[in-house]
């Protein structure tokens, strides 16, 4: 490989490939705090130029983290379609950016063309481009899952109604959700944040989630987001869990520090296939964030954006109906400011996307962070521009329970009837059939919860 470039009068020489990758990096105070991020501006432009013109056989060829010692390196190869591999194997990064940009590469060839490709050379080709290229290859890519309904049509985007309550009371959680559902909320999932990790208060919360699915005959999926030993305890005993959840990372030692191993995952996977209440075949819902294995001090000196591109492969083994990067919830360590967040939130969502998941993004930002709502304001209208799949409803955007600002049911409603985008269809009947929508939009019935009550 070439790993070394003359640029503006300087010359650059980088260590190896995970050097490159770190340095081309745009700026991340995650990067910054481990050690890796580049020295300034100029040392960035010469790493993405060395980056561009490296091939993607350069990239496999050289591992980031060896499959021998760790398995979500194992799962990222033994996914590549080595047909596929041997026809793109000699493009640069530079020629995969390209491709993907290109007017006339449509959702067919991106979705085969991902098939040859690996984590890293995602993660390459995301370093490579800008906020806009990053929308406008996202915005191709069409991935539709079904649970109960389907979501992820073009022109549909979904919301998850996130009714967390901080003492896990059934009467408050009912009340936030009654909210969401009355503004057209809750088409991707009934998902509830307990506050009380044991397989009754989760047993708890999904069988108030399934009463109100069933008494009012929604159309949609419900799911109590504890850890998933948790929910397993909580299905074996009879709780009716359409999905299971859990958190990932992008190193088996970042997974080990959030209690999970591919076995673990293999073990509820079977598990929900034959004791869940969803229709599948999509039965898992995933969660990520920039940053985790930093956290973890699992992040073996590779940056952020290239282990979060590594956690989409670990996902997509289980074929989940959702996925969503939770991009500011870490806090200012990994993204420091709005520009960061917004960043990443793009590039979580292209690199999901690319890897054929059913992306969501979790718009969000902690109060120490140097950011405010106009920013998620921002990446929510960016996000929708770029196709994504569904966005967070939390009641008044501020969840009171896990203490963090995201987007409120409204801000979704806004959304939809701002740029056009609707509702799943099967919900969206729903909400007709309720009086809560007509021709795509909110009658003056919405936001009024008492239409449950």
């Amino acid at each position: 490989m070439k790993l070394k470039t003359a640029l503006l009068g300087k010359t650059f020489q980088f260590r190896d490939l995970k050097d490159v990758m770190a340095k081309a990096n745009e700026e991340k105070s995650g990067d910054q705090l481990a050690g890796i991020a580049a020295e300034d501006a100029k040392e960035r432009m010469a790493a993405k130029l060395v980056l561009s013109e490296l091939t993607l056989a350069d990239i496999r060829n050289h591992p980031l983290l060896p499959p021998e010692t760790d398995e979500v390196s194992r799962i990222i190869e033994e996914g590549v379609n080595e047909k596929i591999y041997a026809e793109i194997h000699n493009w640069t990064v530079a020629e995969l950016r390209e491709t993907l940009l290109r007017h006339e590469t449509g959702n067919s060839e991106i979705r085969r063309i991902s098939r040859g490709l690996t984590s890293e050379m995602v993660a390459a080709a995301a370093k490579l481009m800008s906020n806009l290229d990053l929308m406008q290859a996202a915005s191709k890519m069409e991935v539709t899952t079904h649970c109960n309904i389907t979501i992820g049509q073009k022109g549909v985007l979904a919301g998850r109604a996130q009714p967390n309550h901080p003492t896990d009371n059934i009467q408050g959680m009912k009340a936030s959700l009654f909210e969401a559902l009355s503004y057209g909320i809750g088409d991707a999932v009934l998902g509830i944040n307990p506050v009380i990790d044991s397989a009754d208060s989760v047993k708890e919360l999904l069988n108030a989630t399934k009463e109100v699915m069933t008494k009012w005959q929604i159309p949609t999926q419900n799911c109590v987001l504890a850890h998933v030993k948790t929910q397993m305890r909580a299905i074996r005993q009879g709780a009716p869990a359409d999905m299971v959840f859990q958190s990932l990372a992008g190193t088996e030692a970042g997974n080990k520090a959030f209690g999970i191993d591919v076995a673990l995952l293999d073990e509820a996977d079977d598990l929900i296939r034959r004791d869940g209440t969803g229709t599948g075949p999509n039965l898992w819902y995933f969660e990520t964030g920039q940053g985790s294995e930093l956290s973890a001090e699992a992040h073996y000196g590779i940056d952020q954006v290239t282990l979060e591109s590594r956690c989409y492969a670990l996902a997509r083994k289980y074929n989940p109906f959702m996925v969503n990067t939770v991009v500011g919830f870490i806090g200012p360590e990994y993204l420091y400011d709005s520009k960061q967040v917004i960043r990443a939130g793009l590039e979580d969502h292209f690199m999901g996307k690319l890897q054929q998941l059913p992306m969501g993004v979790d718009v969000c930002y902690t109060n120490h962070m140097k950011a405010d709502q106009n920013d998620m304001d921002n990446l929510s209208v960016l996000l929708t521009s770029a196709g994504v799949n569904f966005v967070i409803g939390v009641a008044m955007a501020d969840d009171c329970m896990l203490n963090y600002q995201s987007t409120s049911f409204h801000d979704i409603a806004t959304l939809r009837e701002m740029m056009g985008r609707r509702p799943a269809p099967e919900f969206e009947r729903w909400l007709v059939k309720m009086g809560i929508m007509e021709n795509g939009r909110l009658t003056p019935l919405a936001g009024d919860p008492t239409l449950f009550m």
